[in-house]
C-alpha cells in the first residue's frame, strides 16, 4: 500500500483531488481508496472510516484523522468514507440521499430482490424511514411546488413544524440548509427543462418558481 502511494500517478490524482475540493466539489471513497483522499491531507482534522484490515496503517500514517470504525459511511462536510468493498453499495446510497432522500429510499428498497437483503442495505432503509422523514416531506413538498414563488418558512408550515427544526434536520440527513436544498432542486429542474424542451428561458424560469431568465442565470453561476 505504501508502495502504491508513492506512485507518480497517485501524486497526480492527490493533485486533481485538492483541485477538485477547493472548487466545492464532493469527495467521496471507500475501502483503500480512502487512502487517496488521507494522504492529500483532505482528511486531516476530520472523521473517516477505511478498510478494517488496514486500520493500524492507516492511524500510523494519518494520525491527523479521526478514524470512526463504527460506522460503515462517514460524511464530514463534503468529504465521504466508506469502509470494506461491499460499502461500495453503502456509499453510493449516501450520496444519492444527499441528492434526494426520497430516491435513495427507493434506491434501498429496490435493492432488496431476493429473500437474503444485505445488512447494509437494509441498515440503510431502516435510517431512512426512521430519521429522515421529515427530509423526505420536505423534499417531496419542495419538488411539489417549485414553480412557486416558495421559501423555507413555507415548507415549514406546510409541514407543521418550525423552521428551526426543519433547518436542523436538513442539515443532519443532507449537511446543508433547506434554501440551499431547494436552491439546488431549482437549478436541477432548470437544467432539465433546457435539456429536454424547446422553452424559453423565461419560460424555464416561472417552472421553476422565479420571475425571470436572469434569476435562472445567477442560479447556476452561483451569483
Amino acid at each position: 500500500m505504501v508502495d502504491a502511494l508513492m506512485r507518480p500517478q497517485i501524486r497526480s490524482v492527490r493533485s486533481a483531488l485538492h483541485r477538485w475540493t477547493a472548487d466545492g466539489g464532493l469527495a467521496a471513497a471507500a475501502c483503500t481508496s480512502t487512502f487517496l483522499l488521507a494522504e492529500a491531507g483532505l482528511l486531516d482534522g476530520r472523521s473517516a472510516t477505511t478498510t478494517w484490515w488496514l486500520r493500524d496503517l492507516f492511524v500510523q500514517r494519518y494520525p491527523k484523522v479521526t478514524l470512526d470504525m463504527d460506522r460503515m459511511v462517514v460524511r464530514d462536510g463534503a468529504i465521504v468514507t466508506a469502509g470494506a468493498a461491499f460499502a461500495h453499495i453503502d456509499l453510493a446510497l449516501n450520496l444519492v440521499a444527499r441528492i434526494s432522500p426520497r430516491l435513495a429510499s427507493e434506491t434501498a428498497q429496490a435493492l432488496l430482490i431476493d429473500q437474503r437483503p444485505t445488512p447494509s442495505v437494509t441498515a440503510f432503509t431502516d435510517h431512512l424511514h426512521d430519521q429522515d422523514r421529515l427530509v423526505n416531506d420536505f423534499e417531496a413538498w419542495a419538488r411539489t411546488h417549485l414553480h412557486l414563488q416558495v421559501g423555507v418558512a413555507d415548507a415549514a408550515l406546510a409541514l407543521k413544524v418550525t423552521r428551526r427544526t426543519l433547518e436542523r434536520h436538513v442539515k443532519e440527513g443532507l449537511g446543508t440548509s433547506p434554501y440551499a436544498f431547494l436552491r439546488a432542486l431549482r437549478a436541477e429542474r432548470a437544467t432539465h427543462l433546457r435539456a429536454t424542451t424547446s422553452l424559453p428561458a423565461e419560460d424555464i424560469a416561472h417552472r421553476v418558481g422565479y420571475r425571470d431568465a436572469g434569476s435562472v442565470r445567477r442560479l447556476h453561476t452561483g451569483r
